[in-house]
């Protein structure tokens, strides 16, 4: 029978000591410039990166710094999309953020490679990638914790960065990489938690803008099919954790390398993703591709109050949209007419949406609806009803629908209908001239 594996076996990898029991006192002074506790392979490390030793007050920690102009095999430059950026197009990403969230030289892109998948306070960012808007590229630094007690001197850096540029910009990072960052800051007792003035996390309008589309929101994806451009060889994000691992107990340096590049793309992604999204929101009919980024833009200013998005999804229904897509597009119109009291253009969306989807589901209820309240007409509102519930039961024997949809619009549907039959019963009978 295999051993169980112990959860805590990797972390133990970080602890000092167990580096310092493999060098000997003379061999840990022939390397230069790396303290005793540093693995043996760091300053082989250090040469092929370019890299160097980073000083404050804590201590040491590894530095690299490199400027980008263009995104790879695009001819495209990765500077910042305008002297301010479009305040109304930010306004949709976060609605409270402060004023300067407008200005680009505000902006700090950051991306942490970690020792693990979880935000817990077991999990360390061994390496924090973060870049900025430069002469018109942009610069990456990247900050490296050659092994545990250079923690503190990586976030004390990290916080004299962010003291500089108060915008956070991130993919994922509400929900990932800063509250891990907070966690280690806490956790250190001595260095203060920086507070960004905003934090812009691109994860959450890529989503709606995209996935649609591409089926996923990864940051590779989104190069590839919206940016146009490919990384190409890329670590897989699960082998992280392990191949720092390995480097902490001795293993070569080399297989770190690729980590580092990783790092360095996410961020030129993200910052060029980012310059992809203010421009779309801002001026979706330049920008806009195809009818489903109308559409996903439509979506983000309906959630914003925006005044376009009626318009964007009039602009999306008479492009290339997908069916499904497209009932979606029609059910957000009908409801727009509906609160404009359009009710005659309302009518129209919902009967040409009838079906058994759940938009078409919705717009049988919303025309017996209309015909009960407005038209006064319960007979038409109830033979709506029971089309919707024969449709109902034929699709719940082919399996076409999940069975928790099935019951609550049935359950619904059928208390309409018996309200409808009550009042029908209540009306007078109509008067007879034979």
């Amino acid at each position: 029978m295999s051993q169980a594996r112990d959860p805590f076996s990797e972390l133990s990898a970080l602890k000092p000591a167990a580096r310092r029991a493999r060098l000997a006192p003379l061999e840990a002074e022939s390397i230069r410039g790396i303290a005793p506790d540093v693995p043996l392979g760091a300053e082989r490390l250090a040469q092929i990166l370019g890299a160097s030793p980073r000083n404050n007050r804590f201590g040491e920690h590894l530095g690299l710094r490199r400027w980008f102009s263009e995104q790879p095999g695009t001819g495209n430059d990765l500077g910042a999309p305008d002297s301010e950026i479009d305040a109304g197009a930010l306004r949709l990403i976060a609605p409270d953020a402060a004023k300067e969230v407008a200005d680009p030289q505000q902006w700090l892109f950051l991306d942490t490679e970690t020792t693990g998948m979880s935000a817990g306070s077991g999990t360390y960012a061994f390496l924090v990638g973060i870049a900025w808007w430069d002469a018109g590229g942009l610069e990456v630094e990247q900050l490296f914790m050659r092994e545990h007690s250079e923690e503190h001197s990586l976030l004390l850096a990290l916080a004299e960065r962010m003291a500089e540029r108060r915008v956070l910009v991130t993919f994922n990072g509400k929900s990932f990489d800063w509250p891990l960052l907070e966690t280690r800051y806490r956790m250190t007792r001595t260095i203060k938690p920086p507070t960004p003035r905003a934090h812009l996390d691109f994860l959450h309008p890529a989503r709606t803008l995209w996935r649609l589309r591409l089926g996923s929101a990864r940051l590779p994806e989104l190069e590839r099919h919206v940016l146009g451009w490919d990384r190409g060889v890329d670590v897989m994000s699960e082998l992280i954790p392990s191949m720092y691992f390995g480097f902490l107990r001795g293993g070569a340096p080399e297989p770190l390398v690729p980590i580092f590049h990783h790092n360095q793309m996410d961020l030129r992604g993200l910052a060029a993703l980012a310059t992809r999204v203010v421009k779309l929101l801002a001026n979706p009919e330049q920008h806009g591709q195809d009818a489903l980024e109308l559409f996903g833009v439509s979506r983000i200013c309906e959630r914003r109050g925006d005044a376009r998005a009626r318009d964007l999804y009039e602009r999306s229904v008479n492009g290339n949209l997908p069916e499904e897509t497209e009932r979606k597009a029609r059910r957000s119109l009908a409801l727009f007419a509906k609160r404009a009291s359009e009710h005659s253009q309302a009518e129209q969306l919902w009967a040409r949406m009838l079906g058994s989807s759940r938009e078409g589901l919705d717009a049988y209820e919303q025309l017996a609806i209309h015909y009960e309240r407005r038209t006064r007409d319960c007979q038409r509102a109830a033979a709506l009803v029971r089309e919707a519930l024969a449709m109902l039961r034929k699709s719940n024997r082919l399996g076409a629908i999940q069975p928790g949809i099935h019951g609550r619009y049935k359950l619904r549907f059928q208390r309409r209908l018996s309200r409808l039959e009550r009042r029908i019963r209540r009306e007078p009978a109509p008067l007879s001239f034979a």
